[in-house]
């Protein structure tokens, strides 16, 4: 019996994975790959970062994790608010955070574009594994054009020696797809249109959606209950009741995340975006979304533009490989391939929409 638990305790590979809070796409993707991680012998222990320990909901599956006060970008009314971040981020509560993290009881540390974990090995010079949708840009990938000092800032904000990106289609580089944990399925039209935009002021949404008849809005906001007005419906944050309203819904409205988008692509919703103004990884979205022909794209809440894509007819869902139980065995395996092969594998003979026949980006 001793002989047992010594061999399973040598066995068991103890995990620290860091997850960015601002927004919750990285939350939502490391929803995705949990339940394919816990079929494997590890032990995780989760870092968060980016907001309020408060601002954090649905955390159960988490267990006892850890809230740092982290980096982040601070937006308002859809806008990067460039004074309120910089006044907002403690260099010095970031520095010490790095420094007095325990990295040192762990086999492996995971990084979804967190940065105390992800600044913790280096300074320590323990290995990080980055999963992030921002790692992807270290490749040629669509991108909006200039924005260099945010191209600097996302390259430096995590670092790490081994990246994992994630996207929309492979454009011909070693990049994973979308990590959800929806499933393609095609539903009959319903009149409803689902809506999250996290960064704009509520009553900037009302305005911009009444008056529509006809259409069922559930707007999904940080409000304590929910609340009915005409035809729109709020609902406090539900990771559960969201992703009810996702599967049944027409389509969506929402800023250009990578995360909602792609879980859009897979339950076959027509998507009308508006970026965050200044968000260089929104604003790259955008322009590989516009090339797969999935996104009406609006720069200000304009219902011009939400009258006409009203009118769109609903899309088919797009079937992407799995990912998660790949992946999973991929990070628990000591003896881990090139991230060039584990690509290559998983995509096996997907149709790009965005490579055209000449192999080149459409």
């Amino acid at each position: 019996m001793l002989l047992f638990k010594f061999e399973h305790f040598i066995m068991t590979l103890k995990i620290l994975y860091g997850v960015q809070g601002t927004g919750n796409g990285h939350i939502a993707r490391t929803r995705a790959l949990l339940p394919a991680l816990k079929n494997k012998d590890v032990e995780i222990d989760f870092v968060f970062s980016g907001r309020s320990e408060e601002d954090f909901f649905d955390m159960q599956e988490y267990g006892n994790y850890r809230v740092f006060r982290g980096l982040t970008l601070i937006y308002k009314r859809g806008r990067l608010e460039i004074i309120k971040t910089v006044l907002t981020n403690n260099l010095f509560t970031f520095i010490g955070d790095v420094i007095s993290l325990n990295t040192a009881n762990y086999d492996l540390v995971i990084s979804d574009f967190e940065p105390i974990t992800a600044w913790s090995t280096r300074l320590k010079g323990k290995s990080c594994v980055a999963l992030s949708h921002q790692c992807a840009f270290d490749y040629d990938i669509p991108r909006a054009k200039g924005y260099w000092g945010s191209r600097l800032i996302m390259k430096i904000f995590a670092p790490a020696k081994t990246k994992i990106g994630f996207h929309y289609d492979h454009f011909n580089q070693p990049v994973l797809p979308p990590l959800v944990s929806a499933a393609a399925k095609v539903h009959e039209p319903s009149g409803k249109i689902l809506v999250y935009m996290a960064f704009e002021a509520i009553e900037d949404i009302v305005s911009f959606l009444s008056g529509f008849t006809g259409i069922s809005f559930e707007v999904f906001a940080k409000v304590d209950k929910r609340q009915e007005r005409g035809n729109i419906t709020i609902n406090p944050l539900s990771v559960d009741h969201f992703h009810q309203q996702l599967a049944s819904c027409d389509g969506v409205i929402s800023n250009a995340g990578f995360e909602l988008s792609s879980e859009c692509l897979v339950y076959g919703k027509k998507l009308l975006i508006k970026p965050l103004l200044g968000q260089y990884e929104q604003l790259c979205n955008v322009v590989a979304l516009e090339m797969m022909g999935r996104a009406t794209v609006m720069d200000s809440l304009d219902r011009k533009v939400l009258k006409a894509w009203l009118k769109q007819p609903i899309e088919r869902p797009i079937i992407f490989p799995k990912v998660a139980d790949a992946l999973a065995s991929w990070i628990v395996n000591p003896d881990r391939g090139d991230v060039e092969t584990l690509a290559k594998t998983i995509w096996g003979e997907y149709q790009s929409l965005a490579i055209n026949d000449g192999g080149h980006i459409a």
